[in-house]
């Protein structure tokens, strides 16, 4: 049976993560695509942030472990959404890249996935 599972993604220089089962905080361990003047104004919306992102290195094996996660939580007794919340400085490159590989790999799985992208479209923030 799919479960319904809600993934957010944000930045934490903008508000407090939202609630959640599971939050990923992606900003002290990958490689942010804000430093490369280059990616700066881009965002997930585009490729060379999305490759940027997927090819760092434990990226990859960090979706497969929360898609792991995730499915503990669904196979438990209680019924409901799963929320994964995940977090990056500005929630425009690493966030919302994670969230959306995170989904694929969910829905590929047979769940029900929802995704919102908290502070995507905000300003860049100058740091």
């Amino acid at each position: 049976m799919a479960a319904a599972i809600e993934i957010v993604s944000f930045g934490y220089l903008h508000d407090e993560p939202p609630a959640a089962h599971l939050t990923i905080d992606l900003r002290h361990h990958f490689r942010d695509p804000h430093v490369s003047p280059e990616l700066r104004y881009m965002t997930a919306d585009d490729e060379p942030v999305r490759t940027a992102v997927l090819s760092t290195p434990g990226v990859a094996a960090l979706v497969l472990a929360t898609a792991a996660a995730v499915d503990a939580f669904t196979s438990g007794p209680s019924a409901g959404t799963v929320t994964v919340a995940d977090g990056c400085a500005g929630g425009r490159h690493r966030a919302p890249t994670f969230a959306r590989a995170l989904a694929e790999l969910l829905r590929d799985a047979g769940h029900d996935v929802t995704v919102r992208h908290r502070d995507l479209g905000k300003d860049v923030v100058q740091r």
